[in-house]
This record gives structure tokens, sequence and C-alpha cells, in this order.
């Protein structure tokens, strides 16, 4: 069930005029433009709940879920120095936008795969802080996402082209080779 908030039918208008449209790469650059200029709209103000951080992993919080669009919006909470191993986004694109806070996004490119091994070399390490949003369209989707700051909670807000209840995971295996293993991802409550 997605949470209620101030400003959710403005937030949820702007998004679904960007994703009504064919091409992935127009989509997300539109998304990106829509999601830092709702960041700075009085109107829209994400619930408690997303700023609240569980001890033992980052927590995922859905905000809309459109039927006839097909996108997903959720929030993330990232308590301090909390990440994601190295994963994909199951091949659907997805923006992400720092709500507050900061984080470490590391990029990895697939060069070769045997099996359930894939082989990805790290490509470029960004940290952002509030008002940046980036974006991934497959094949370019393997990254980690890292809260850096040790005393501080960080949130980002991610729209995916669907929904997202699983992706694969990289285990790392040595010499950028990695083991890809299933993950069921689940919603935190409010």
């Amino acid at each position: 069930m997605s949470l209620e908030f101030a400003g959710k039918q403005t937030m949820v208008n702007r998004v679904s005029n960007a994703v009504n449209g064919d091409c992935p790469k127009a989509i997300t650059d539109c998304l990106r433009d829509a999601l830092c200029d709702l960041m700075h709209d009085d109107r829209v103000k994400l619930p408690e709940c997303v700023f609240e951080w569980t001890a033992d992993h980052y927590a995922r919080r859905l905000l809309h879920q459109d039927d006839d669009l097909g996108y997903t919006i959720m929030a993330m909470t990232w308590g301090p120095g909390q990440a994601t191993p190295v994963h994909d986004h199951a091949g659907m694109w997805c923006v992400e936008a720092v709500w507050h806070g900061e984080i470490e996004v590391v990029q990895y490119e697939l060069v070769d795969s045997a099996g359930d091994k894939y082989r990805l070399e790290s490509r470029t390490t960004m940290r952002a802080g509030v008002g940046s949003a980036g974006s991934l369209i497959p094949p370019h989707e393997y990254h980690t996402i890292a809260n850096p700051d040790d005393n501080r909670p960080a949130v980002t807000i991610h729209i995916y082209a669907g929904e997202m209840e699983q992706c694969s995971v990289f285990e790392p295996l040595g010499s950028d080779w990695y083991r890809r293993k299933a993950r069921q991802l689940s919603l935190d409550a409010a």
C-alpha cells in the first residue's frame, strides 16, 4: 500500500507527464528534471517515516504505483553507512534522486559472462547530494548505492519503469568476477 503525503498528487502528475512517452532516454531525462523541480516545491512534503532508518538494512517504501502507466515511485532510506551490493534493475530503466543527505554511486559495466558468473568492472564513482538525480537505462544498469555518512541518514527517490519486486545481486569472486543471484525485494512498513 502506498503512503500518503502532502503534495503527492503534484508529484504523481509531474511523473505521469514525464513517463508518458516511448523513448527511455527521453523519459529518464524528463523524470530527472521533474524530480529536481519537485525537491524544491514547498507543496511536496515526504512522509516523516521516510526519514527513519532501520538498523540492519536500507528501507524501501512505496510512494505510488501507477497501474495505467506502469511506473513505481519508491522512497529509500539509508542509515549511516548502509549500502547495496552490486545489483541490476531487472532490465528496467530507473531514475534516482537524492532528497536528503548524500549518497555514493559506483557504476559497473558488464564486460564478460560465463554461466552465472559475470565480469563487472567499476567505471565511475559519484557522490551526490540533495538535488542530484541520475538515470540507469539497460544494459547500463549495474551499480552500488551507499550512504557514505557515518552519522546521518540519506533519502533517495527512485522511479522505476515497472514494479521492481526482484533484481539480481552480484557476489564478488575476485578479479572483477561476480556470481549472479536472484534477490526478492520487500517493502518496509511506514
